[in-house]
């Protein structure tokens, strides 16, 4: 970034964290609403509602609950920043008082309430920026549109940011940009590393047909436990001869269902589990072990083997340009650079990498800390006790707004 476009940047992000500053006590009380009614993926019906209601501009409905809004000059291509409205199949134990029903089964355990009250807050604070009377003595309101995109079901497929491929691309935006809570990372820090930072999931489906048999007879049948079984251990040590020890990627198997008698042989076995790599060598790599060993080891204890592979999301990859403008703008925005982080973990805002290649939108996604927060006690996302402190609500919306400034630039 050059000296005048970083000063101009910084001038323009003085005003637009002072706007969002005013609109903070709206944006608590909208996530403490948000919190204690959350839905799950693909039904956020209320929660897109309620984001409707809260913005200063019209919305256009994309993806069934998806929600695009759009602030600033009316011309020219436009960054989005996104936030996520889903909830998780989780009965809540914070004790807040705004606390979801734990009889309910959701909770937000993952942010995205945080998520979205900073974005609205955002929003908010461009559109008044925006429409205020131009001034010789100020820097232009805003270097680019904001276009909001409150997307539907992060937490499941099929993925609500795949469905938002099209609506957005009829928007060309430039670039797309997102933070993330972590309760991880130190508190008031952002960790935002160029290149991979996610890795790819996908998800594998595994079911073994033998032939039952009575347990005092084993050998009338062809076991498909003892068959899954082994499977389940040639994965692993063939895993560890496939994929460079180097290279960030890991095989889960997580589910296991057979049998309904401790004294009969059934007739089949299932397993699920899943994929993750950084390297779409490697991902397909992983496809293949799955495939080869699955195969080979059910056909060698006379069973035979139905593997089905659902692709999900690939590596999500930050933008150089993107993170290292941003970079310069965290000390305005009051907050520090974190330790580099990179994880296994996932997210479908990775499959907006998608217009990247047709239309030269590059994407960047930042996590904001959270440990050592004032009253935060440390979970792990996804966990029922996972409550973000209110103070994350104003962080993140600067995150964001340094996020939209460096993209614009």
């Amino acid at each position: 970034m050059s000296a005048t476009s970083s000063t101009a940047n910084a001038a323009v992000l003085a005003r637009l964290l002072a706007a969002i500053e005013r609109e903070l006590p709206h944006a608590v009380e909208l996530r403490h609403r948000l919190h204690a009614r959350p839905e799950l993926a693909h039904a956020e019906h209320e929660t897109a509602a309620a984001i409707a209601a809260a913005l200063p501009v019209a919305c256009e409905t994309a993806a069934g609950t998806g929600r695009l809004a759009r602030v600033g000059p009316s011309g020219g291509r436009p960054v989005a920043v996104r936030a996520e409205l889903d909830g998780l199949p989780i009965g809540e134990r914070t004790g807040a008082p705004f606390s979801a029903d734990a009889g309910a089964g959701a909770m937000h355990a993952c942010g995205h309430d945080v998520h979205m009250a900073a974005l609205v807050a955002l929003v908010r604070a461009a559109h008044t920026l925006a429409e205020e009377s131009p001034s010789p003595s100020l820097p232009a309101p805003l270097p680019a549109p904001l276009l909001a995109v409150f997307q539907p079901s992060e937490e499941a497929y099929p993925s609500g940011a795949q469905q938002l491929l099209e609506p957005l691309r009829a928007h060309a935006p430039v670039a797309i940009v997102a933070a993330h809570v972590h309760p991880e990372l130190p508190w008031g820090s952002l960790a935002l590393d160029a290149g991979p930072v996610n890795a790819s999931c996908d998800a594998f489906e595994l079911v073994l047909a033998g032939e039952p048999a009575h347990g005092a007879y084993p050998h009338r049948g062809r076991d498909p436990i003892l068959a899954l079984a082994q499977v389940v251990l040639a994965l692993h040590a063939q895993f560890g001869r496939r994929i460079d020890p180097l290279h960030p990627a890991t095989l889960t198997v997580g589910v296991l269902e057979a049998g309904s008698a401790e004294n009969v042989i059934p007739a089949q076995a299932r397993a699920r589990g899943a994929l993750r790599a950084y390297r779409p060598e490697d991902r397909r790599a992983l496809r293949a072990l799955v495939e080869e060993v699955t195969a080979g080891v059910a056909a060698a204890h006379g069973c035979s083997a139905s593997i089905e592979l659902t692709p999900g999301e690939p590596a999500l990859a930050n933008d150089p340009g993107i993170v290292a403008r941003t970079r310069e703008l965290l000390g305005a925005a009051e907050l520090a650079l974190a330790p580099e982080w990179r994880s296994c973990g996932s997210d479908d805002f990775a499959f907006f990498s998608a217009l990247n290649a047709n239309m030269n939108t590059p994407i960047a996604m930042g996590f904001l800390g959270l440990h050592g927060a004032e009253g935060f006690a440390p979970r792990p996302l996804h966990h029922p006790e996972l409550l973000v402190p209110d103070a994350a609500v104003g962080a993140l919306a600067r995150a964001q707004a340094a996020l939209y400034l460096a993209a614009a630039g």
